[in-house]
């Protein structure tokens, strides 16, 4: 590992009992940049994240953060590392019976010894920072679905996370509003210098805001490409790497 690695994952073999999803699957993440793990359905895009999140346990491999092992880590240790990373899910997972702002402010008084005001404040900071202010005192189901991807976002970056892991953030939403969450996404990876991890099988959003791509093969199980998705697209190393770039009929040149 050299100075600029943030995440490492080294020879991670992942199964649910006697089935095998992915073997030795390895690649570094680059601080403060993003990458995408990408790949067709069913090849463990979001089971990865999983493992990296330690919610699943590999059957061999480890995953490291600034040299440090999490797979190997104790379990208080484990916790404390996990306060260093943000996530958002698919539906956004806010709690339908909380403003936004109460959202947002859980884990600050959750995991922090801040006063009430100072929780406040910060909260709002967060809902500021994704466009929201002044949308503090609404519900989930008083906003559209864009709204809460980027109310979800917020509540991630609460206690300031050196990693932010995106599972499928554009899904079920407009072209517009999915262009301007990948916007989103980038100047928050450059304010905070988080490393970013998405799962997404959006090529657009691929192509946006990735610097890397990692494809995971579900025919060879194994990975099969690394590079910059551009880089991929123009000059696929096989032919399933091809059909995945090729799907979305984007101009990979544009």
């Amino acid at each position: 590992m050299n100075d600029t690695t943030h995440i490492e994952v080294r020879n991670l073999t992942m199964a649910y009992g006697s089935r095998l999803i992915m073997q030795e699957v390895a690649f570094s993440v680059p601080r403060g940049t993003v990458t995408a793990i990408v790949g067709g359905s069913g090849c463990g895009k979001s089971t990865l994240l999983r493992h990296m999140l330690g919610l699943l346990e590999p059957v061999s491999g480890e995953v490291l953060y600034s040299g440090e092992s999490f797979t190997a880590a104790l379990p208080a240790r484990r916790n404390e590392m996990l306060r260093r990373f943000g996530v958002t899910f698919q539906q956004g997972a806010l709690w339908s019976s909380m403003t936004l702002l109460e959202n947002v402010a859980l884990p600050i008084e959750e995991y922090t010894k801040l006063p009430p005001g100072d929780v406040v404040s910060l909260a709002r900071l967060k809902l500021s920072l994704v466009g929201l202010s002044g949308f503090e005192d609404y519900y989930p189901a008083d906003i559209s679905g864009g709204m809460r991807k980027r109310a979800g976002l917020a509540r991630a970056l609460a206690l300031d996370p050196e990693v932010l892991f995106f599972d499928e953030p554009s899904a079920g939403l407009d072209p517009v509003s999915s262009r301007r969450l990948d916007e989103l996404i980038l100047k928050v990876c450059g304010t905070t210098g988080a490393s970013v991890i998405i799962v997404t099988h959006e090529l657009a959003s691929i192509f946006a805001i990735a610097a890397q791509a990692v494809f995971l093969d579900v025919a060879t199980k194994r990975v099969g490409a690394i590079g910059s998705p551009r880089e991929l697209a123009q000059n696929p190393p096989s032919e399933s790497v091809r059909s995945f770039f090729a799907a979305g009929h984007f101009d990979a040149g544009a």
